[in-house]
C-alpha cells in the first residue's frame, strides 16, 4: 500500500473511530426508555456499517474492538465494556457474515445487526449471573433490536447512496 493510500486509512479510521465515539456518547444523553437497561438506538453501528462496505472485515473488527475500548475507558467503566464487547462482537460477525450476501440491503444487515448485539449482551449476562431467566427480557431487546439496527441501517443506506454519488467504492 502506498503512502498516500496508508495516510488515508488512518485518516479515516480515526475519522470514524471518533464519530463511534461521539454518537456512543451522545447516545447515553438520550432516553428512548427510562428505566428500561439495554434499550439504545445504536448510533456507532451504522458507522460501523459503513466501515465494514467500505474498508472492510480487519479495520471493522478493530474499529469495534477500539470503540468498546475506549468508551469504557472514558465513559462507562469495566463492566459496560465487557457488555458492549460481547453485543459488539456478535453484532460484528452476523453483519460481516450477512453482508456477503449479494443483493442483501444493509438495512436487512443492519437489523440483524441490532438484535445480535442485544443477543450478545443478555446472553454474557445470563452467564454471569448464572441465570436463564434473562430470556424473556432478551426477547424484548431483540424486537427493539431489529427496529433500532432497521433505523441505523436506513441512516447508512442514505449516507452511502450520497457518498456513492461523490465517487467513493463500496464493497
Amino acid at each position: 500500500m502506498s503512502i498516500r493510500k496508508r495516510t488515508q486509512w488512518v485518516a479515516i479510521c480515526a475519522l470514524l473511530l471518533s464519530l463511534t465515539l461521539i454518537l456512543g456518547y451522545v447516545e447515553s444523553l438520550i432516553p428512548i426508555a427510562p428505566g428500561v437497561p439495554g434499550i439504545k438506538l445504536g448510533l456507532s453501528n451504522s458507522v460501523l456499517l459503513l466501515s465494514l462496505y467500505l474498508l472492510g472485515v480487519p479495520t471493522s473488527l478493530m474499529l469495534m474492538a477500539l470503540k468498546v475500548f475506549l468508551s469504557g475507558v472514558l465513559f462507562s467503566g469495566f463492566s459496560a465494556m465487557m457488555y458492549s464487547f460481547a453485543g459488539g462482537v456478535l453484532s460484528l460477525l452476523a453483519m460481516i457474515l450477512l453482508s456477503r450476501i449479494k443483493g442483501l440491503s444493509p438495512i436487512v444487515v443492519s437489523a440483524v445487526g441490532g438484535l445480535m448485539h442485544n443477543v450478545g449482551q443478555v446472553a454474557l449476562a445470563m452467564v454471569i449471573l448464572n441465570t436463564s431467566g434473562l430470556v424473556y427480557y432478551m426477547a424484548i431487546l431483540m424486537a427493539v433490536g431489529l427496529v433500532t439496527g432497521a433505523a441505523t441501517g436506513t441512516a447508512f443506506f442514505a449516507v452511502m447512496k450520497h457518498l456513492k454519488k461523490l465517487g467513493w467504492k463500496f464493497r
